[in-house]
């Protein structure tokens, strides 16, 4: 996973305690060291967290932030959710609880955005064209996690329109008084829903940026553009600020 991975979703197998904490480590800094800029680690299959545990977790989330980057836990089970809170560690680590996510709620129809900006998403220097919509997210009343969260999955939706389509796609950038809502839109035909419903092979080359997204947001949607060939990416974030 080291290397050019950007965002990487890494799986605890069972409980995180001074007999497991060296071989996550391994993996971490590896990541960290390979320029990896967001870490989630998905502890389903973990019940029971010690302080070894939780010392490599604050000594990666300060190595990534350090570097500009951010790590996150999810599917935290209550007894190691209650660990944490005791240890003060969910005032500065961003921490989801095991269970469904609540769905979020659909946007009124009648509502209008605060400001609205469309770009064309050029793809011989997408560098630039993320670096703009970065700073039309830093407008949003919005946490700096929350921000970061963002712009990734927006990152990943138009490269995935870059891929597909090249030149003719645009990226529509909303801010409402409760959410941002991202629109990624291009002209190809390489692409259809279903693809998103297929689970994610771990061993894939490519695949993972629709999960990714739906990780690191509040809701994405993907649909055929009302009129003409192509994809409409929607990604939807609440603002919490």
């Amino acid at each position: 996973m080291a290397g050019s991975t950007n965002i990487a979703l890494v799986p605890v197998e069972g409980d995180l305690d001074v007999t497991s904490v060296a071989s996550l480590r391994q993996t971490l800094n590896a990541l960290i060291d390979g320029g990896c800029k967001r870490i989630v680690l998905n502890l389903a299959a973990t019940s029971y967290m010690d302080s070894a545990g939780m010392g490599l977790v604050v000594a990666s989330v300060r190595r990534m932030r350090a570097r500009g980057g951010l790590l996150s836990l999810t599917n935290v089970s209550p007894e190691v959710m209650r660990a944490l809170s005791i240890a003060r560690l969910v005032d500065f680590i961003p921490v989801s609880s095991a269970g469904s996510r609540p769905e979020t709620p659909e946007l009124d129809p009648s509502a209008l955005p605060r400001w609205r900006t469309v770009l064309r998403i050029d793809p011989k220097n997408l560098t630039a064209t993320r670096r703009h919509v970065s700073e039309l997210i830093d407008r949003m009343p919005i946490s700096g996690d929350d921000a970061f969260d963002l712009g990734l999955a927006v990152g990943e939706a138009m490269g995935n329109a870059v891929d597909h389509a090249g030149g003719c796609s645009l990226v529509d950038v909303a801010c409402y008084a409760d959410r941002a809502v991202v629109e990624v839109s291009d002209c190809g035909d390489g692409f259809t829903p279903a693809d998103a419903k297929q689970p994610v092979d771990d061993t894939a080359e490519r695949g993972r940026g629709i999960a990714l997204m739906r990780l690191l947001t509040d809701a994405v949607t993907i649909a055929p553009k009302p009129s003409g060939t192509g994809m409409v990416v929607r990604i939807v974030k609440l603002l919490r600020a």
